[in-house]
């Protein structure tokens, strides 16, 4: 720019640009990977590795590529919202065959980036239909963290409830049941489907419906978070039981947000969906074309790749049962390192009481360490987890448990 025949140098368009730290997470896996010690540890990153400690590909996916390879892959843009026999299998499968059927014409779906993007989008829609007073969202402590940076980046005030009790270490109903009580109308409840992450602490079919039962009173919206199904107990349905119950039995409008990152592993194709239970049809055909509005803004179309590897699992009984298994295989060994690690702590005589382990379920472990200790375990001992404590139970297998539990055992002592 020339100001009296002086070229003047304008500031950068993004001085005002803040440093904002890594992702805690995705930090500690490349510090774990630039680590050279040969029993490193990663309880970090929630990605399920087998007895190997290596990614593992379903059966059931494999199978399923090998299908699509053969029937010829092309590479064609799929619809602004997905691919539609994907959408309309996942909507039947999270719902079951008989809510869907029943409700099919009140339901709006769109494929959306795995679980992070049906979020966003889900957070998109309702800013759509809300504005200009944009309704609370409430989120539990602890939670994926995600979770606030979605729905804050989007201008909703957000509003943290306490979901655990660290001196228990079990879930804090009472005052989960009392912010529901003390919350305005119209706010929205994000809740985990299953598999609570970080705690792996769920409520009982009971504690749901008494969730549920107040949730309607109070005119609160369901908006679930459902990365686990099947994944987390082996048993698709049971830990679909929320979802059902809140459409179902109890005719609310919800909002589901479902990945296949985890029950699938199909963690890098970013397949995830959207679906949306409403009060009417007309409610369901507007929403349907908001969502493909908001979404050819953003992204225009989805990926195809991943959703027709799970859309063909879906649509094949042969392929469908496969899975099941393979959602039975990956609980099992989940479940196995869980008792394997507990034991171990009890062996090397961990201080405390450990039983809370044996309660969680999923992914996660919620070890209730000081940060500290987590400091300590990755200094001295190479092994590797979330800040607050949690641990990828997926991370431990065979080989690795006796030496996580003693090395935790060790540092607790001393501390």
């Amino acid at each position: 720019m020339a100001v009296n025949g002086t070229t003047m140098k304008l500031p950068s368009m993004f001085a005002a640009a803040p440093y904002i730290p890594a992702d805690p997470i995705f930090a500690l896996t490349a510090e774990y990977l630039a680590d050279s010690f040969p029993k490193k540890v990663n309880l970090g990153q929630g990605a399920y590795r087998d007895e190997k400690a290596q990614p593992w590909v379903l059966p059931s996916v494999a199978r399923s590529r090998k299908t699509i390879i053969e029937q010829g892959l092309q590479h064609e843009y799929l619809p602004i919202a997905g691919l539609a026999r994907f959408r309309s299998k996942v909507a039947e499968l999270a719902l079951g065959r008989d809510i869907y059927n029943s409700r099919s014409k009140k339901i709006a779906t769109c494929q959306t980036l795995s679980g992070t993007g049906s979020l966003h989008l889900a957070g998109l829609l309702i800013r759509s239909c809300q504005k200009p007073s944009l309704p609370k969202v409430y989120i539990t402590t602890p939670t994926w963290a995600n979770h606030h940076h979605i729905f804050s980046s989007l201008g909703f005030p957000c509003q943290s409830f306490r979901y655990y009790d660290p001196d228990t270490k079990t879930l804090d109903l009472d005052t989960y049941l009392s912010t529901l009580n003390s919350a305005e109308p119209g706010s929205i409840i994000i809740l985990h489907a299953c598999a609570h992450n970080p705690t792996g602490l769920d409520p009982t079919p009971e504690e749901w419906k008494e969730i549920g039962r107040i949730m309607k009173e109070r005119n609160l919206f369901p908006l679930f978070d459902a990365a686990y199904l099947g994944f987390n107990s082996g048993d698709f349905n049971k830990d679909a039981f929320a979802i059902r119950y809140f459409v179902n039995d109890l005719d609310m409008e919800v909002a589901l947000c479902l990945s296949f990152a985890k029950n699938m592993g199909l963690y890098g194709e970013r397949v995830g969906c959207l679906v949306l239970a409403t009060s009417t049809e007309e409610v369901a055909r507007n929403s349907q074309s908001v969502l493909e509005s908001l979404q050819r803004s953003e992204i225009s179309n989805p990926p195809a790749f991943g959703a027709k590897v799970a859309a063909t699992i879906l649509e094949d009984a042969g392929l469908r049962e496969s899975w099941f298994e393979d959602l039975r295989t990956m609980s099992g060994r989940i479940q196995s390192m869980r008792k394997m690690l507990y034991d171990g702590l009890v062996a090397n005589a961990a201080p405390g009481n450990w039983d809370h382990l044996l309660r969680q379920s999923g992914m996660f472990g919620f070890l209730g360490l000081s940060p500290k200790v987590v400091i300590e375990l990755k200094e001295k001992y190479h092994i590797y987890m979330a800040a607050n404590s949690r641990v990828s139970i997926a991370g431990l297998n065979k080989d690795n448990v006796e030496y996580v539990a003693k090395s935790i055992a060790e540092v607790m002592k001393n501390e």
